[in-house]
């Protein structure tokens, strides 16, 4: 059956078994803190069942425990660093502390990451860039999950994009997608709950379409919206891998095999309001657009407009009281990394127990 937890304890014991694995202190805590963060948005998919992948890719070496990015070359606005194998959240964090930066001294920056990883949920990272003042993209591409328009073999990588900007009282407003008809994560997760999942999500190794998540995982996720899916896919790979100077296309490998160097990259470009508008008037006409949006007569069987990232927060607000479910599988995986290092399981909740800010 499941076991719900309260965020605080699941968050200690991610970080605890993290650093168990030579990880700093500090970078342990946010990898948690990225998975804990993607359970209370409602994206288990990218949460805790993603760990054993993170620490088994660690333990082979294919991941280093202790990032140490090279910076490869520096223009000012326009930064290029090696990973050097790093933890993807690790050097994910510190492109945003260097976009935001850059994009304040010279109102527009350019952060290129080659040779990291997996960096879990992308709006994690530009809602940091937004709270700071910036409207920020972040590109990333992936390991190959759909075929090109038209063919029957995975070369394309799902990967994802978000985009956020700060919204006013509205806080922050912020997407994330990947140009698959759902993210690879969601498919797995449908497997460890043994459920099927819809139709239009995937197709087996043959290309025929499929419901059953084992079968989709040996095939094809399908790209959205059709072959507008494989091209934008197609060109996030241009701004994430090639212009990047890492792989790209079938040389990527994905966060759920343990070994192999990963070679993802990521592409952060962060504009500061501040050299564009007043930022007092860029968040009031956010209100007016938010507000708009809302005010949009709703379709039958619709209680309320939301705006991109509403979702996400009003989850989060409703999970921190009530805990995380964790299912089945992904439990038995925590009880085993918690043999492992001696770290003790968190106990299950009945109670409401917040997660410290």
């Amino acid at each position: 059956m499941p076991h719900t937890v309260g965020a605080a304890d699941l968050l200690g014991f991610a970080a605890a078994v993290t650093e168990a694995h030579g990880v700093p202190p500090a970078d342990a805590r946010l990898l948690a803190d990225t998975l804990v963060t993607a359970e209370l948005w409602g994206h288990p998919s990218h949460g805790m069942l993603r760990l054993p992948w993170y620490l088994n890719r660690v333990e082979s070496g294919a991941t280093a425990a202790v990032a140490a990015p090279e910076v490869v070359s520096d223009n000012g606005a326009v930064l290029v660093v090696d990973g050097h194998d790093g933890l993807g959240q690790v050097l994910a964090d510190r492109a945003v502390t260097w976009g935001v930066e850059r994009a304040r001294a010279h109102g527009i920056s350019a952060v290129a990451v080659r040779n990291s990883g997996h960096f879990g949920t992308a709006a994690y990272f530009t809602r940091r860039a937004a709270e700071q003042g910036c409207v920020a993209l972040l590109a990333t591409n992936a390991s190959p999950a759909m075929a090109p328009w038209g063919g029957r073999e995975k070369r394309i990588g799902t990967n994802p994009w978000s985009i956020a900007a700060p919204g006013g009282r509205y806080s922050t407003v912020v997407m994330d997608i990947a140009n698959t008809a759902v993210a690879r994560g969601k498919i797995y997760h449908a497997e460890e709950r043994g459920e099927p999942i819809p139709e239009g999500w995937a197709a087996d190794a043959d290309g025929v379409p499929t419901t059953d998540p084992r079968r989709a995982i040996e095939g094809l996720i399908l790209p959205m919206a059709g072959h507008k899916g494989y091209a934008m896919s197609f060109m996030f790979d241009v701004l994430a891998g090639v212009l990047t100077g890492s792989a790209f296309g079938s040389a990527v490998v994905g966060p759920y095999r343990p070994t192999g160097r990963s070679g993802v990259g990521h592409l952060l470009i962060c504009v500061d309001i501040k050299s564009m508008a007043d930022p007092a008037e860029f968040e009031q006409r956010m209100e007016t657009l938010v507000e708009e949006t809302k005010a949009t007569p709703a379709a039958s069987g619709t209680a309320e407009i939301l705006v991109p990232g509403e979702p996400e927060i009003r989850t989060a607000e409703r999970l921190r009281t009530e805990g995380i479910t964790v299912v089945d599988d992904t439990w038995a995986s925590l009880a085993a990394i918690a043999a492992e290092t001696a770290v003790p399981l968190p106990v299950p909740v009945a109670v409401s127990q917040e997660m410290p800010a």
